[in-house]
């Protein structure tokens, strides 16, 4: 299985989070799986990468040619595909993937899990998607979609589309024995035109 994951490029972050990025890594070669990421030989993105590969993994490094220029992509990587921009980027990493997990990372971590999350509502996907709560980083973006589902902004069901992780060993077990839960239509019943 093919698991994209993403996740900061920052160096500067608290240790615990590396730690977790080289158990998830870990636990994909292990597990006989392939990690499809960003490319980077930087922030969690490289520890995860490498220890994947340590473990025994195939990665696949998926990079844009601008960040690619900057030597910033990783010489280790089986299979390393370079894009001419942001957008091919993402759309390889899920088409290349099975199943998707988000460490912590900032705007385009979030930017790249909600998307896929968004695929899977619209019923484009049917893959898993997890979320690694390490250090409680995710609990403030979980309380905003439970505000979402009380204020009728999306549907109480759509909690089924992810899967919040303690750690990389529930997040593997999640993966593991996923099976997806069939959707309805992602509106609402409605009487009328919107109001205004």
């Amino acid at each position: 299985m093919n698991i994209c994951v993403f996740c900061s490029s920052s160096n500067a972050i608290p240790e615990s989070y590396f730690q977790e990025a080289q158990e998830l890594g870990k636990l994909i070669g292990e597990n006989h799986h392939s990690v499809v990421y960003g490319g980077a030989t930087v922030g969690l993105m490289h520890t995860v990468a490498e220890s994947a590969r340590q473990a025994g993994a195939i990665s696949i490094g998926i990079i844009p040619e601008s960040i690619h220029c900057m030597r910033l992509s990783s010489p280790r990587d089986h299979e390393q595909i370079i894009t001419p921009n942001m957008r091919d980027r993402k759309y390889l990493m899920r088409k290349r993937s099975d199943a998707f997990i988000a460490l912590p990372g900032g705007f385009g971590t979030l930017e790249e899990i909600l998307e896929v999350i968004t695929l899977k509502q619209l019923q484009y996907h049917q893959k898993p998607i997890v979320f690694i709560n390490t250090n409680g980083f995710f609990n403030a973006l979980i309380e905003q979609f439970e505000r979402a589902y009380r204020e009728s902004f999306s549907k109480e069901e759509y909690k089924s589309t992810y899967f919040i992780a303690a750690n990389s060993m529930e997040a593997i077990d999640y993966i593991q024995n996923y099976q997806y839960t069939e959707l309805t239509t992602k509106w609402f019943d409605v009487t009328g035109p919107s109001k205004f």
